[in-house]
């Protein structure tokens, strides 16, 4: 029997970064006393989410914010998956980042956002990321002593095909720091989050940071995990909070078992 335990900090972006490095490590503590062996900051954590922010808060790596990061899962002996925050590489191009940390302070993984936030919806959101960003080309999914885990950011996970390569390259629980808004969120968060789990029959982690209404981009909050079966076993509000979940893999093997959409799966047509 594999069960692990999973903690979402939906932690409140501001603009000091100081700040939100604070913050974020005090929530990183208090998972840790809450048992958590896999604790996940949500997108653009360090960052107010606004293209015009980006630059001036990116960092190389390693920087400030990932040797914080790197010096808490080593002190708390826990899996860091670092949200994401603005990462810039020696040629000047800047990503949106997670970075991934093992219980020895290792970094062991490193997520770019693949598909940029570039969308203009009618009475809605206008948001265009590849003005400021550059788009990873690769996915990401790393080990533990559970089980292997996948790591999309935010719009990732309105692409079928990118969760379906983590499943196929043996992910059973994907993360996804997310900072949905109050025009998509209300619509699509939940329901994508549940056909991402359904589809592939793995747990779906989505860590979105705090509602802050000062902000200039207004996220949704609602941090949610579901388990393969497409429940939702764990949810925020809209505030700073922190929520944990119980992640079995023997529950996963179930559900592929009896319902063996995976198996079942044709590539000859």
């Amino acid at each position: 029997m594999k069960k692990f335990k999973i903690a979402l900090l939906q932690s409140r972006v501001k603009e000091d970064k100081e700040e939100n490095l604070k913050n974020a490590s005090d929530m990183i503590y208090n998972a840790a006393m809450g048992n958590a062996d896999i604790i996940v900051l949500p997108e653009m954590f360090n960052c107010p989410y606004a293209n015009s922010f980006f630059a001036g808060y990116a960092e190389k790596y390693p920087g400030t914010t990932a040797e914080i990061l790197s010096e808490l899962s080593k002190k708390l002996s826990v899996y860091i998956v670092g949200g994401s925050i603005p990462e810039i590489d020696d040629e000047g191009r800047i990503y949106n980042t997670s970075l991934i940390f093992n219980r020895n302070g290792s970094l062991i993984a490193k997520h770019r956002k693949i598909h940029l936030f570039d969308v203009c919806i009618e009475n809605g959101i206008c948001f265009k990321e590849s003005d400021v960003l550059s788009a990873g080309k690769r996915i990401t999914v790393f080990e533990t002593e559970f089980c292997k885990a996948g790591v999309a950011i935010c719009y990732d996970i309105r692409f079928p095909e990118l969760i379906r390569k983590m499943t196929l390259a043996g992910a059973e629980i994907i993360i996804v720091p997310a900072a949905f808004n109050m025009t998509t969120g209300p619509a699509h968060w939940h329901v994508t989050a549940r056909a991402r789990a359904i589809d592939n029959q793995v747990y779906i982690a989505l860590a979105s940071p705090a509602r802050n209404h000062k902000s200039p981009y207004i996220v949704y909050g609602h941090s949610l995990v579901v388990n393969p079966w497409g429940k939702i076993i764990s949810e925020a509000s809209t505030g700073r909070q922190i929520i944990f979940a119980e992640i079995d893999t023997d529950y996963l093997e179930k559900i592929r078992q009896q319902l063996p959409l995976l198996m079942h799966r044709r590539t000859d047509y």
